[in-house]
Parts: C-alpha cells; sequence; structure tokens
C-alpha cells in the first residue's frame, strides 16, 4: 500500500483546510457536505453524540463554532481511497485544549468523513510512560 501518495494527500489537505473553514464560519450547510450521507457514519463530539447524517447535521444547527487555532495537524492516505486527518486544537476564548479526528473515505462523489472524534485534552488522571507501554 502506498502511504501520502502526492494526488490524495493533495486532495485531503485541501479538503481538510475547507472543512476547517466552513467550521470558523460556522457554515453547516458546508459541513454537512463533508460527511457521508449514511446511518452509519459517526461523529463523537464535546457532550454529544451523533449517529447518522442527519443526526450530526442536527447537532451543528444546535451550537455554534467557537474560534480555535490548531496545533500538530496529521493528514495520512492511504492508497487511494482512505485518509485520516488528526489534530490538537486550543480554544481563543479560553485557552482550553482538544483534540480531534477523521476518517475520511472516497466514495464516487469524492472524500466524505465516515468517523470523527473530537475530546478535551485535559491532564492524564495517571502518570504516562511515553514511548513505553502503559
Amino acid at each position: 500500500m502506498k502511504v501520502n501518495e502526492a494526488g490524495p494527500l493533495a486532495e485531503l489537505t485541501a479538503l481538510y483546510g475547507a472543512y476547517e473553514a466552513a467550521l470558523m464560519a460556522d457554515d453547516v450547510a458546508a459541513l454537512a457536505g463533508f460527511f457521508w450521507e449514511h446511518d452509519l457514519v459517526r461523529r463523537y463530539a464535546l457532550g454529544v453524540n451523533s449517529y447518522g447524517h442527519q443526526s450530526i447535521t442536527a447537532a451543528r444547527q444546535a451550537r455554534r463554532a467557537e474560534d480555535r487555532t490548531l496545533e500538530a495537524t496529521l493528514i495520512t492516505t492511504y492508497g487511494d481511497d482512505l485518509g485520516t486527518a488528526d489534530t490538537e486544537f486550543t480554544r481563543t476564548a479560553t485557552g482550553r485544549r482538544g483534540r480531534q479526528t477523521q476518517t475520511w473515505v472516497r466514495f464516487d462523489e469524492g472524500w466524505r468523513i465516515v468517523s470523527a472524534h473530537v475530546s478535551w485534552l485535559d491532564e492524564p488522571a495517571w502518570p504516562t510512560n511515553e514511548g513505553g507501554a502503559q
């Protein structure tokens, strides 16, 4: 399998940038378009779990996006039709840190998010052993 081939990586990187721009503009219609229109799509977010495209869109309509800055963003493609986007973010207003992951799949209609997760990056409740097993 080819990882990070130039073409798919450029496509997914551009789409992730467009997703982030839509998020910061609170463009619910554009955000909905990035997600696979299927009942199997999932988005686990801050305080709400969404199961299916309609649920994701409803959750977006119910709350406003908050300004944030991104750090440690990593876009990775696996072959021509699968990719992930991982990032850490800091909320501008509060300084609170979080993380976000997305799994993207290329369908006939284009790249779509099939699974997403957003959570806070709080201090761990236990010591970590970076680089080793826990």
